[in-house]
């Protein structure tokens, strides 16, 4: 492509803004975005209008957006731009994929791509639909760019110093990945409104598959970077299980400014309590070295502090570790 033209469809994630936080040579300014009208796409526009009127670096974005029932099909119709960006209910996501593909469209999907067996058909032929007309479909794994991820791969990849990754154990894996976020923060210095639908597993995907896939992602990217993998033959699942955060009406409230739980949640409630399956493990294989992966969610982060990482490879002459508690003033270490 000679340049990049984006093409934003329904952003109902922050994360679809902070794709643009920042103007990249080679992208158009012209964006072109199609969404049904709501307080989502109004969310991701105010975002917008927030980086363009900064007064450090403010970016120069020019949103032309068409607000419809239609979006969907007025987009793969007229097909503005070169590059869907995809971030928000991921319940309609892969549908999102595929219809864009199937246009000839280049993707960027946020994470996680799939949240159910059913649509995971659906991924496997928008990849194939994808592959026969060269179009690009990624997704934004965007740890890869944190810095004390790729000095950990580095280091990983150094023989004299780390020797090699050993097998380990269920209970004592070689590598291990553990991830805990938080429901209310701020982003971009504001407090950040999550949609209702981000608290229904059936629309944004248990914790299982959703921050999870970062670190499955990491795994494979430090550990055989280069490797194309086959996961039915290089993944052996040994154990998962999964529990939840409890969230308060009062705490439901403040994070969606909505009045009460929607209807679509009362599944989940129990003594006035809603039970977000936000949580989950993972042990398995990889290649035959054990690794275990978690994610965990709370309501709201204690003072100072704030989403956090841990990760620990271990080799045959040292072990890497990353680092983010108290000691290393909650900076990843």
């Amino acid at each position: 492509m000679e340049k990049v033209s984006l093409i934003v469809l329904d952003p109902g994630h922050f994360h679809a803004a902070l794709l643009q936080k920042s103007m990249f040579p080679g992208v158009d300014s012209i964006v072109h975005v199609f969404a049904p009208k709501g307080n989502e796409v109004d969310a991701y526009l105010a975002f917008i209008q927030q980086y363009n009127s900064r007064a450090e670096l403010p970016t120069k974005w020019h949103e032309e957006v068409y607000l419809g029932d239609d979006f969907l099909k007025k987009m793969v119709t007229e097909k503005p731009g070169n590059l869907v960006v995809i971030a928000g209910n991921n319940r309609k996501k892969t549908r999102y994929i595929h219809e864009a593909v199937s246009a000839g469209l280049n993707v960027l999907s946020d994470k996680p791509m799939v949240i159910n067996a059913t649509d995971f058909e659906l991924l496997k032929e928008a990849f194939s639909k994808a592959s026969k007309s060269n179009a690009l479909l990624y997704d934004m794994m965007t740890s890869r760019y944190e810095i004390t991820n790729i000095l950990e791969k580095e280091l990983s990849q150094d023989k004299l110093l780390f020797g090699e990754l050993v097998k380990g154990t269920e209970d004592d894996p070689a590598v291990s990945k553990q991830s805990t976020h938080y429901f209310f923060k701020s982003v971009s210095g504001k407090p950040l409104v999550r949609p209702a639908w981000y608290f229904d597993t059936d629309q944004n995907g248990e914790g299982i598959v959703d921050i999870t896939t970062h670190l499955v992602d990491l795994v494979q990217w430090e550990c055989f970077p280069e490797n194309i993998l086959e996961y039915k033959k290089d993944i052996a699942m040994l154990s998962a299980k999964r529990w939840a955060t409890k969230i308060s009406e009062p705490q439901f409230k403040m994070v969606t400014q909505k009045d009460s739980f929607p209807s679509y949640l009362q599944k989940d409630i129990k003594d006035d309590t809603l039970n977000v399956y936000a949580n989950g493990e993972m042990n398995y294989t990889i290649k035959g070295i054990h690794t275990r992966v978690s994610v965990t969610w709370d309501f709201q982060a204690p003072e100072g502090t704030g989403d956090s990482y841990f990760s620990t490879m271990r080799g045959t002459k040292a072990n890497i570790s990353i680092r983010q508690g108290k000691e290393q003033a909650y900076l990843p270490t």
